[in-house]
């Protein structure tokens, strides 16, 4: 069991909550808040804004959004779930302005600055690191397994337990830059590995949604679980498969408990009625959309990475096919990864051929590697013309 009590730190567990002006009352007419009662600063106001009333300040608690999201999540079947469990609620949730807010207040909840620690297990998500490093949190790190890029549950947990001051571990998964799903069951194994250790095991689950065999034991959402494991925490965001990166709406799962604490640290009004609005659309009316828009990711996926192999110099995909991305080795004369290569190319496509993908052979077991992510159709058709005449050029 975890002990908050020993994990927070001391001032956030006596933190007492902000209290703003709609905890009390939220309808009337409402002077309590030197809100400017005329209304926004606009020449012309649509319908959908007239309704928001963007004059006034948000709900600071989104329970109905909140609501949307673990009725969505609740509805997927896990296998892992314990029938016994509590089911996800609207208490179990924390909202953030993207991921990144979570990933830092979760940071700042928990780790005493220049004392605490954090693990990673590179290769993965580089904001990891530079929160920690604006906290003053020293980082610890575990690869994963190469080439398969799973978690390594042996060295993770016995690095844990040896180093008290480690109070957060970060997985991707899927991964970025990997693109790889973790076995749940690996994550499971860790969790219950270190249930006797004051530490928490984060998921971050942008890219959830896009694995394959949604009904595979292996590549389900562990979100519903946080109930069952009082040290998982999980993120996700509706950026990536809910095609909404401009929101900037990022989710927290965990125990009620430690819900009621990053609730309690978070800006009042930090969702936005904007925000709110939209992401209340797909996460309701937007869930068919957003099926029908993965699966036509992981079709073109499948087709790109086809049609990119068969370019001479193309090697492997290093990673794996559980995102809207997959990381790609290029090869030089000797059919050996090159970084000085694929940078060039990155160059050349992204300066000359105003075609963008990601150079990643800096990461650790990413040599000559490049992240791709899968455009539509006809973004995909100008990206092969695009690759294979450079890299013809370049070797």
């Amino acid at each position: 069991m975890v002990d908050l009590d020993k994990l927070i730190r001391p001032n956030i567990l006596t933190l007492e909550p902000y209290r703003c002006a709609r905890d009390d009352y939220k309808v009337g007419v409402l002077l309590d808040a030197n809100e400017n009662t005329h209304g926004p600063a606009l020449t012309e106001v649509s319908e959908l804004e007239d309704s928001l009333e963007l004059n006034r300040y948000p709900d600071p608690h989104q329970h109905e959004l909140k609501k949307n999201i673990v009725d969505f999540r609740n509805s997927q079947p896990n296998v892992h779930l314990n029938q016994s469990s509590p089911r996800l609620g609207v208490e179990n949730l924390c909202l953030g302005v993207g991921s990144d807010e979570s990933i830092d207040m979760l940071l700042r909840c928990v780790c005493t600055p220049g004392q605490d620690k954090l693990l990673t297990c590179p290769p993965t998500y580089g904001m990891y690191s530079i929160c920690a490093v604006m906290n003053d949190v020293p980082v610890v790190k575990v690869p994963l397994t190469f080439p398969e890029f799973q978690l390594d549950v042996d060295a993770v947990a016995r690095t844990v337990e040896s180093d008290p001051q480690i109070k957060l571990v970060y997985l991707t998964s899927p991964g970025n830059p990997t693109g790889k799903l973790i076995k749940v069951d690996l994550v499971l194994d860790l969790l219950r590995r270190l249930a006797n250790q004051n530490a928490l095991v984060i998921v971050d689950e942008a890219y959830v949604d896009f694995t394959l065999g949604e009904d595979d034991e292996h590549s389900q959402s562990m979100s519903t679980l946080v109930n069952q494991y009082d040290n998982l925490v999980v993120f996700q965001t509706l950026s990536k498969s809910f095609g909404l990166a401009g929101i900037r709406l990022g989710i927290t799962y965990c125990s009620k408990q430690l819900s009621y604490f990053l609730n309690a640290m978070k800006y009042p009004y930090n969702i936005s009625s904007l925000t709110s609005s939209v992401a209340l659309r797909a996460t309701s009316t937007g869930l068919k959309v957003m099926r029908k828009y993965v699966d036509k990711i992981k079709k073109e996926r499948a087709q790109l990475i086809e049609n990119l192999s068969n370019i001479e110099g193309v090697g492997r995909n290093i990673g794996g096919l559980d995102s809207n991305f997959f990381l790609l080795e290029i090869l030089d004369k000797n059919g050996v990864p090159s970084n000085e290569l694929a940078h060039e190319l990155y160059t050349k496509l992204a300066s000359i051929d105003q075609v963008v993908v990601r150079f990643r052979g800096k990461e650790l077991n990413c040599t000559g590697a490049l992240r791709i992510s899968v455009g539509t159709a006809a973004e995909n058709t100008v990206l092969v013309s695009k690759f294979a005449s450079a890299l013809k050029e370049l070797r």
